[in-house]
């Protein structure tokens, strides 16, 4: 049983919003993934989840669930786990390494949905991250993925709320630009 009790925090509202392009039942890859507030989320509505972190603790209780997968791996030191692989979902949120930006391009599927969200410059006024090794610079997260995929919505500027902070956020689709986009929840 999959517990997504708030002690493992709510999945962001940009990833809920979105959530419904994923194909139903899909594979969704969560990358650096945590506690897993997103992989719980997403398996209690049914899709199936690859959750990856270079520290799994967080996961612990989720390893030997059916239906999700528990991979430990520094993505950052180590080779890329998932070569050959492909999902029909890939949430990233809090977190930037520029160079898996090519993995998780070819590790989407056709028709596979990236929901991607992190912090961007201008968030160091707010708290953490302050470096800006770890701070997306203006149109950056669009100029990384809105070439040759369809991107559905994107943002930046702050998100206000219990803890502030300076983000991009977009969601685009791995699919010809003809293709009809289903429609999507406003932002809660």
């Amino acid at each position: 049983m999959i517990d997504s009790s708030h002690t493992h925090g709510d999945p962001v509202a940009w990833v809920r919003r979105f959530q419904t392009l994923i194909p139903a039942g899909g594979i969704v890859l969560d990358v650096a993934c945590g506690n897993g507030r997103h992989s719980r989320f997403l398996a209690k509505l049914g899709y199936r989840i690859c959750a990856v972190d270079r520290d799994v603790s967080g996961v612990e209780d989720l390893i030997g669930t059916a239906g999700i997968e528990v991979v430990e791996a520094d993505l950052e030191t180590q080779s890329w786990p998932f070569a050959g692989r492909t999902f029909d979902g890939i949430v990233v949120v809090n977190y930037l390494y520029r160079p898996l930006v090519p993995h998780l391009r070819l590790a989407l599927a056709d028709g596979g949905v990236l929901i991607y969200q992190t912090f961007a410059r201008g968030n160091e006024k707010y708290g953490r991250p302050r470096n800006p090794d770890f701070l997306l610079q203006d149109g950056e997260l669009l100029d990384m993925f809105g070439d040759g995929l369809r991107v559905v919505a994107y943002e930046s500027g702050l998100v206000e709320g219990e803890t502030p902070a300076v983000v991009q956020r977009l969601c685009a689709i791995n699919r010809a630009p003809d293709a009809e986009v289903p429609p999507v929840l406003p932002l809660r």
